[in-house]
């Protein structure tokens, strides 16, 4: 005979609950590890990509410097060449750095312009289409709203006799308007 045919049955309902409950906290303890381990990952790929950033920075900032100070030394030279082909005497070079500041000058200004259009034409756009469809539903909304106060105010006017009716019809408003209240109502 087989060896669960020897254990009552009793016993066999004990353990399976028991292993259910131990596979599950198996199951349970591997995600959260899983979970641990792949924020472990997550870190150490920030940290690797954020140390590539700061070194890329570094570098960028290095030749941004270099950059600027080859710009200055052109722009020294510029104004040097201006003085050359200025008319003047021999001690008036400070000309050609005051005609290369009166172009660097226009350049800013002419810079600045269409750096001015761009920032206009590039600020964040209106949202027309849902303005127009928020002043719609605040219309619909207002006119429904409308709908039952003139409801109240026709309810205010006296009623029409029915029509078979055995009473004497009813005289017509003072007003002149019609006994429906859909005239205007006058107020002395």
């Amino acid at each position: 005979m087989s060896a669960t045919s020897t254990t009552p049955p009793d016993e066999q309902r004990s353990e399976h609950p028991q292993n259910i409950a131990t596979a599950i906290a198996e199951v349970s303890e591997r995600a959260t590890l899983l979970i641990h381990e792949e924020i472990e990952l997550a870190k150490a790929e920030i940290a690797e990509k954020t140390g590539e950033l700061m070194r890329g920075a570094v570098v960028a900032a290095a030749a941004g410097i270099f950059l600027v100070m080859a710009l200055i030394f052109v722009l020294v030279g510029c104004a040097w060449l201006l003085y050359y082909y200025l008319p003047g005497n021999a001690f008036t070079y400070f000309w050609g750095f005051f005609a290369m500041a009166v172009i660097l000058l226009l350049l800013g200004i002419a810079a600045g312009g269409i750096a001015a259009k761009v920032v206009k034409k590039a600020a964040p756009p209106v949202p027309s289409m849902a303005i127009d469809e928020a002043r719609k539903i605040r219309e619909t909304v207002s006119a429904t709203e409308d709908a039952p106060r003139a409801g109240a105010a026709r309810s205010t006017a006296p009623a029409p006799a029915p029509a078979a009716s055995s009473s004497p019809p009813l005289p017509a408003p003072a007003g002149g308007g019609s006994p429906g209240g859909g005239g205007e109502e006058r107020r002395t």
